[in-house]
């Protein structure tokens, strides 16, 4: 599960990746998130014949929708990565569209998760673009989730997939068969809890920063 998390790092720090195309002005604009929620427009990592920061709403809007702004049709913040090659709604996505989310920590049960080191680290997605009639587009995506490793499952049954660096260029490059496919499965098993840590959130903040 991943329905809260953080991005602190100043913009100085951020993944050369993420700063080497990005939109204009966000460079003077942006600021550290200390709570990001589904529905919040975020940054986002994707390549569509070249790698460029994008800026996109977490909560994933299919390109068939009506009305991308009906808050009472659900769009997923998350998808289990077992199933978006079946599931209409994701596996285009999967096969063209997987993005990255730079994150700090992410927020379960009263415990902020991240790195020991506290580096920025990737979020695996998926994205999507959907277009009106006249032209205009809205680009959103969503966090993948795998089973819980040791230092998760104590708090959910769901964690995100965490991306490793040194394999961004590999994981959002779009791909050309089935095989190429597979190869990126083992990317979004369960990670190593090795070098993370979970840490509790001092009240009152606690319950502001919780999963709903």
């Amino acid at each position: 599960m991943c329905g809260r998390y953080q991005l602190l790092t100043k913009f100085i720090n951020l993944p050369d990746l993420l700063k080497k195309d990005v939109p204009r002005g966000l460079s003077q604009n942006y600021e550290p998130q200390i709570l990001i929620k589904p529905g919040s427009p975020i940054l986002v990592l994707k390549n569509e014949g070249k790698t460029h920061t994008s800026i996109m709403l977490w909560g994933f809007i299919s390109e068939w929708s009506k009305d991308p702004f009906d808050n009472t049709r659900p769009k997923p913040f998350n998808a289990r990565s077992e199933s978006v090659e079946e599931k209409k709604l994701f596996r285009a996505s999967w096969r063209h569209k997987r993005c990255l989310i730079p994150a700090s920590g992410f927020l379960e049960k009263g415990h902020l998760i991240g790195r020991k080191d506290s580096q920025t680290f990737w979020l695996g997605g998926l994205w999507n673009r959907w277009m009106s009639k006249e032209g205009c587009e809205l680009e959103s995506c969503c966090v993948l989730t795998t089973e819980p490793n040791d230092l998760v499952k104590q708090f959910h049954n769901r964690m995100p997939v965490i991306i490793p660096n040194g394999l961004e260029e590999e994981w959002i490059c779009s791909v050309k068969n089935s095989q190429d496919l597979k190869a990126l499965k083992p990317l979004m098993t369960k990670w190593d809890p090795e070098e993370w840590t979970a840490e509790p959130i001092n009240k009152p903040n606690a319950d502001q920063l919780s999963f709903l």
